[in-house]
């Protein structure tokens, strides 16, 4: 074993040593077909004649494209987009008074495989579009996988399971044109928000900033269900849980979104690759805001209704781990699209509570699966295999590939001594937790609170910085406004007009209906958690675009650089061609892109170095472009003392966020600082 490779296996984890008995490499060897047989000619036919027909006893052919032909396998109904990262979870504080669950006891790493994915759209839709986003996190922990089913927000659009088709229906295409793709902006959609109050308050986060992150290393995720930890002594606490990333939440702005989701549908994965290449590792820290038992009933919400969230200001959350995502994929099919999750697998010390919608849930996500790999035997795919043992009596389905030897496959039984055997709590076998359960059989909600649509949608309102709430009568209008049912529209203010009678007005004004004849709830609570300005602010990671041509300052921007060096910014060189540029000090820089490949809406900021090109009017046009787009988007700029010319300041023009190197020796440091700040929405 050379020493690389040795090396390599010392650091890896016990899943991906798991996964290297299943890894592969073709290149670099003889061709043969599936049977192993030696290929001879893999380009041409085998015919009766130079000019005659295919003959069936071409099986070579036959293999290659009868594989071909079933290569893809049914998309996921929703999420169907995704992509998935590796990494590792480490927790890092004691929740031994809550739970037994192993995976949570301080210093323990559990490796971990996490798919990002879009709740509407396609597998080949946009990243970037208006969406839920799907945050799903296996452990593979040592007493089996735990899988944590997260979304962007903390709320769900319904609260019953019964009404997962119907929503699902709605969102999608509609049915005889399925247009339009990976959007809610029509009218089925609308028709449903109307038709079905309890949808009010998700749909609200779904328009907001939320439903647009500017990334996966920015984005919160809620697992949304109300989960039970139980303790060693059988002691149940309520629990949800929240994954908040250490770069804060942070949004693309609605026609930002609209025009990358056109100029690069890859926006999300490209920029976690990029990360994860370059060493910066996206990290989330793991909170958990625990209820007890005999608190079940003291909150204005139902703590098992998954329309309403648990406010931080009221039930605190309590970091217990870090998460860092470390480790790309081998092969996209393989992992992220054979991968399966689902909310019934869990760990001992982890159970369920009787919140509808998780009920639900534990029934469904199994049974796609099933359906998707046409085998019950998909935990048994690398990516979904446990890395603790796996003994039991299930046999048989389509692609079995393990080799049983068992001549016993029952319980109980004599000849194998009753094994597999039954392992007892006290040795970490899973027991239920034996909760109270009364009443009569009936489908009513389990509280009349579940009934209060609009208190906790006004109290994120009530969130909201002005920016943010702009942007949310921006959003809605974008969205109500294609609906073509003039009569949907209206009920859409009126029942907006619930939560907020100003907003519903506005967004009636937009939208060419009546103002809203409904009054908002009397709620005037907030939460200072729910606006994205209070969230962490970072310049780690930035995305910028230098602009540049010949005879630019070297010296100037060789201190830009080693600045952005400093936060690990992703630097992209933008000229007129990829033919080398020269500064005027004899400095050399390779473009890695022109104004032709890129879009300024890729970038978090521009560094504008000037300098001459070919054709200079060209160049500068590019240049402005570029200028015009940042400074609409509240995005930081940074210009050169020499290339000043496309600055155009006015009186209506504040320049908050554009940063000049002329006579200023803390340029680099304060665009720096700019940078971290990200928008400046007092920018005129």
């Amino acid at each position: 074993m050379d020493h690389d490779k040795q090396d390599n296996q010392m650091h890896q984890n016990k899943k991906d040593r798991q996964l290297d008995q299943f890894r592969r490499q073709n290149t670099g060897n003889p061709m043969t077909d599936i049977n192993g047989q030696k290929v001879a000619n893999d380009q041409k036919t085998l015919r009766a004649g130079k000019r005659g027909p295919l003959l069936m006893q071409d099986f070579h052919f036959y293999k290659k494209q009868s594989h071909f032909n079933r290569e893809r396998i049914p998309e996921k109904v929703v999420h169907a987009r995704g992509f998935g990262v590796h990494g590792v979870f480490e927790a890092t504080e004691s929740l031994e008074e809550y739970t037994m669950a192993k995976f949570l006891e301080p210093g323990t790493k559990t490796p971990v495989f996490v798919r990002f994915s879009n709740f509407i759209g396609n597998r080949g839709s946009k990243d970037t579009a208006v969406d839920i986003r799907g945050f799903a996190t296996k452990f593979y922990t040592e007493q089996g996988n735990y899988d944590m089913l997260a979304l962007q927000f903390p709320v769900f659009i319904l609260a019953d399971a019964m009404k997962f088709m119907d929503v699902t229906h709605a969102a999608k295409p509609e049915p005889r044109q399925h247009m339009p793709q990976a959007t809610v902006a029509h009218d089925n959609f609308w028709d449903y928000v109307v038709s079905n109050p309890e949808s009010a308050h998700m749909v609200m986060w779904v328009m907001s900033m939320r439903g647009r992150p500017r990334s996966w290393r920015m984005m919160e995720g809620y697992p949304i269900n109300t989960f039970r930890f139980i303790n060693k002594e059988g002691k149940s606490t309520f629990v949800r849980f929240i994954w908040k990333p250490k770069l804060g939440v942070h949004s693309l702005m609605l026609d930002e979104a609209n025009i990358i989701g056109g100029v690069d549908p890859d926006f999300h994965r490209r920029d976690i690759v990029e990360a994860i290449g370059n060493g910066a590792f996206p990290e989330y820290e793991l909170c958990v805001q625990l209820i007890d038992e005999e608190d079940e009933f003291k909150f204005d919400f139902d703590i098992l209704d998954d329309t309403k969230f648990w406010p931080e200001e009221e039930v605190p959350p309590k970091v217990v781990g870090k998460m860092t995502l470390n480790r790309l994929m081998d092969n996209f099919f393989a992992e992220n699209e054979q991968s399966a999750f689902n909310p019934s697998n869990l760990v001992p010390g982890i159970e369920f509570t009787n919140d509808p919608v998780l009920q639900g849930r534990s029934f469904a996500y199994r049974d796609t699966e099933l359906h998707r790999h046409h085998s019950a035997n998909y935990e048994e795919l690398p990516i979904n295999r446990p890395i603790s043992d796996v003994n039991h009596n299930l046999r048989d389905s389509y692609l079995k590939y393990p080799i049983e030897q068992d001549s016993v496959h029952f319980h109980n039984n004599m000849q194998a001594e009753n094994t597999p055997a039954e392992v007892s709590p006290e040795e970490g076998g899973y027991e239920n937790y034996p909760g109270q359960v009364e009443g009569h059989v009936t489908r009513e909600h389990p509280s009349e609170s579940f009934q209060d649509y609009y208190s906790q949608a006004r109290m994120f309102w009530n969130s909201l910085s002005m920016p943010e709430k702009q942007d949310l009568v921006d959003s809605f209008s974008f969205h109500v406004g294609s609906v073509k049912n003039k009569d949907i529209r209206q009920k859409t203010v009126e029942m907006f007009g619930n939560v907020d009678t100003d907003f519903a007005t506005m967004l009636a004004e937009n939208i060419g209906v009546e103002p809203p004849q409904t009054a908002h709830v009397d709620y005037e609570k907030s939460s200072s958690a729910l606006s994205q300005l209070n969230t962490p602010h970072s310049a780690w990671t930035s995305r910028v675009a230098v602009l540049i041509g010949d005879e630019f300052n070297g010296e100037e921007l060789k201190k830009v650089l080693d600045a952005l060096a400093g936060v690990k910014a992703k630097v992209d060189i933008v000229s007129e061609t990829l033919a080398p540029v020269k500064g005027s000090d004899g400095l050399e820089l390779t473009p890695t892109q022109t104004f032709l490949t890129v879009h300024p809406t890729l970038y978090d900021s521009i560094f504008v170095a000037g300098g001459k090109a070919k054709n200079q009017m060209k160049f500068d046009q590019a240049v402005m472009d570029f200028f015009k787009m940042q400074y609409m988007h509240m995005k930081p700029i940074a210009v050169s003392a020499d290339a000043e010319q496309y600055v155009l300041q006015t009186e209506d023009n504040n320049m908050e966020g554009v940063v000049l190197a002329s006579a200023n020796p803390e340029f680099a440091r304060q665009y720096v600082d700019a940078l971290a700040i990200k928008r400046f929405w007092d920018r005129t």
